[in-house]
């Protein structure tokens, strides 16, 4: 009976011990982050454009976590310094991704602030990116054989444009496009807070 008590005893310090390294030291640390210096709130349309992205299922393949220098070569791959705790601070629910079928898109609204770019990309993926495998979602547009006023026209390059039509986005490509250009977190952050 005595071992029973040793092995429960033993497994309970386990536990609480695992509680605190997972749970409560992680909490304690972030518990008081502020938002980055230059950081802004999403407005209604980029909201609009962060459910579109959750919908879309595009955390599946994307990442928003720029790694350190020293843990992989994000920043060589131009794609911005590494995240710190701020830079989510008006994201809930975080979108940090765990996969990487495609590029990291913390910084893609400095890397590709062109919505003319989003929406072509959207439509057709392989027309920006040739051997990309990322889908193209044609029903967040509209083939219309005259664009009328107030349409956003999406100019394909060559051989990607439908013949005799003219491609319009719909408001839930241009709301996800407005949230991948609020994915900009390139003013700068103080040292103690980036991650060596």
């Amino acid at each position: 009976m005595e071992s029973e008590y040793k092995l429960l005893g033993g497994a309970m310090v386990t536990l609480a011990l695992a509680t605190s390294a997972l749970v409560v030291v992680p909490y304690l640390q972030v518990k008081k982050v502020e938002p980055s210096p230059g950081l802004k709130p999403y407005t209604e349309v980029q909201l609009r454009g962060r459910q579109q992205y959750i919908d879309m299922g595009c955390v599946y393949c994307h990442s928003q976590q720029p790694r350190s220098q020293n843990q992989a070569p994000d920043f060589q791959r131009g794609w911005g310094r590494a995240s710190v705790a701020g830079d989510y601070f008006y994201d809930t629910p975080h979108l940090l991704g765990t996969m990487r079928t495609g590029p990291d898109l913390l910084n893609i609204g400095a890397r590709q602030p062109s919505v003319d770019w989003h929406l072509g990309h959207l439509y057709q993926p392989r027309a920006y990116t040739p051997g990309s495998n990322m889908p193209s979602y044609p029903f967040m547009f509209e083939l219309k054989d005259k664009a009328e006023e107030g349409d956003k026209v999406v100019n394909l390059p060559g051989d990607f444009a439908p013949e005799g039509k003219v491609v319009v986005a719909k408001q839930e490509a241009l709301d996800l496009v407005e949230y991948l250009l609020a994915l900009d977190r390139t003013y700068p952050v103080s040292p103690a807070s980036v991650i060596k």
